[in-house]
């Protein structure tokens, strides 16, 4: 009858000592308690409220006008609250915590920590969060190779890549070759994508079209010079590894910005490496 763990209009049918008796216009006769302290201060009998509904701490249904961090389906970063025998639970805007079962969690959890979550009905019908990211990933993205987009990452594989949730709603990836910066679970990633796949799945790159990531690798460049004093110890015969690890760039990429630097006479080649001029 209600939908729990989302927002609804519904209909004041009676104000009590408790609170208010809400309803929807479908269903007159089934209601749900909205407490009296969050009635909006010009509401009345046929006023229409958006809540939100879940379980209070008695397990009871109940509507709330307060905002929740997270809605069913969605996946966003909540805050460790507490971590008991039971499970852990999450900070997510709402008087009652969200319990987290440990059959859901990844990896060691303690108070304070941030994790990406999502909001799923258990089978007793409670609001629950799973770290567990995939479940709530369509494959059925309306992007298409060239569009920009933003996710969260949600794993990482040293020899695959990071996984990314984008818009917190379909599965996207970024090849470890087209990821020169270090990332953790939790960041926020700009991408671009590269292409959408078989399955729809889609690939991304964290850099910029060549001609345009040029410049910014030319400019970045330019940085870990000076914070080497002027002359970088290293040059075009190092390394891909040594380039990457340096200076978060692949080899092809380092040898661009090079050429663009040296063609705009602001940097010259030593014996041993790059200085600034």
């Amino acid at each position: 009858m209600f939908e729990i763990g989302r927002y609804q209009k519904l209909y004041i049918k009676e104000i009590n000592a408790s609170g208010a008796l809400l309803a929807r216009n479908d269903a007159p006769a089934v209601t749900l308690l909205l407490p009296g302290k969050q009635i909006p201060e010009d509401a009345h009998v046929g006023s229409a409220l958006d809540v939100f509904v879940y379980r209070d701490s008695e397990d009871r249904l109940i509507a709330t006008t307060k905002k929740p961090a997270i809605t069913l389906g969605e996946l966003k970063m909540l805050t460790v609250a507490e971590v008991t025998e039971i499970g852990a639970f999450l900070s997510w805007g709402l008087d009652k915590d969200l319990f987290l079962p440990f059959s859901e969690q990844k990896g060691k959890l303690t108070p304070g920590k941030k994790v990406l979550a999502g909001l799923y009905v258990d089978k007793s019908g409670r609001l629950c969060a799973s770290m567990r990211i995939s479940r709530f990933l369509s494959e059925e993205s309306p992007y298409k190779p060239g569009d920009k987009v933003t996710g969260i990452v949600y794993s990482t594989a040293e020899e695959i890549g990071a996984f990314v949730a984008v818009d917190g709603k379909y599965y996207g990836l970024i090849p470890s070759q087209e990821l020169y910066t270090k990332v953790k679970i939790g960041d926020e990633i700009k991408a671009r994508v590269l292409k959408v796949r078989p399955d729809g799945k889609l690939n991304l790159s964290a850099r910029k079209k060549a001609y345009a990531q040029m410049r910014d690798d030319a400019q970045a460049l330019l940085a870990v010079i000076d914070s080497f004093g002027g002359e970088l110890p290293f040059g075009e015969e190092a390394s891909p590894e040594k380039i990457k690890e340096e200076l978060g760039l692949s080899k092809a990429a380092f040898k661009r910005a090079v050429g663009q630097l040296l063609k705009q006479k602001k940097i010259e080649k030593t014996g041993t490496g790059i200085r600034r001029i």
